[in-house]
């Protein structure tokens, strides 16, 4: 994968401080800056063009999403924020992934390789390139089901209808309100095609539908009955609730 250039426009330091450690952990990410305020940033993408931005909601003067209905021609962006309530608004604008605070590496490391899987070698430089690309960003966002192997056949299961996914192993236990599926599949990899902001992990070998969730504590969740263990590195999902 060739490098990706990307900005962070983010005006919390500790924040900004994060995602920029994260990105020197990734050897395909180059960092072209750190913009505290959007219309500054603004400033900088009339004369440069990247790949990626990192974006949070909350900023001074400009908010992030009024910020991106400004851009003609908009590079991936990966909205970085504390508020979950804002995650149909950015899918409707096409942003690649929504990440939320505090956001740990593995889901920091998910988003920007769905950055990478769905840019084209000259993305974003011409007009002409971000078209097709915009709108392969688009239909991946509008999906409402996805297709998994099960029992050698491509089965169509709807976001809608999913309660709960579990790991065994090899496979993963997609559990649904009409019945359960088992597919040859990982956790991370059927991670990579949910919607997050609506799918959480919530422990090591568990995703779970936020609509779903009927009551939680900080040890378990209950969905449409089924009490699922929360795995302690995952107690910060449900602050988000």
């Amino acid at each position: 994968m060739s490098n990706i250039t990307c900005i962070i426009v983010e005006d919390e330091p500790l924040a900004a401080k994060v995602l920029t450690d994260y990105i020197r952990e990734v050897p395909f990410l180059q960092l072209m800056g750190i913009f505290k305020d959007a219309i500054v940033a603004t400033d900088f993408l009339r004369d440069n063009t990247v790949d990626l931005i990192f974006l949070d909601i909350h900023l001074p003067r400009l908010k992030g999403m009024a910020f991106l209905k400004t851009l003609a021609h908009p590079p991936a962006v990966i909205i970085t924020t504390a508020y979950h309530q804002y995650a149909v608004e950015g899918f409707d604008l096409n942003v690649t992934d929504y990440l939320l605070k505090p956001i740990e590496f593995e889901r920091f490391l998910i988003a920007v390789n769905k950055a990478g899987t769905l840019r084209k070698p000259s993305a974003f430089a011409e007009s002409s390139a971000v078209a097709p690309e915009q709108g392969e960003i688009s239909a991946r966002a509008a999906k409402d089901h996805l297709f998994l192997n099960v029992q050698k056949k491509k089965v169509k299961i709807l976001f809608s209808d999913i309660l709960y996914i579990e790991s065994q192993r090899e496979y993963v236990k997609i559990v649904t309100t009409k019945k359960e599926y088992l597919s040859k599949i990982s956790t991370h990899e059927i991670e990579t095609l949910l919607p997050l902001p609506l799918f959480k992990r919530i422990h090591r070998s568990f995703i779970v539908s936020l609509n779903k969730i009927e009551s939680y504590t900080a040890e378990e969740v209950e969905v449409n009955g089924v009490a699922i263990p929360v795995g302690r590195d995952y107690r910060h999902v449900l602050e988000n609730l």
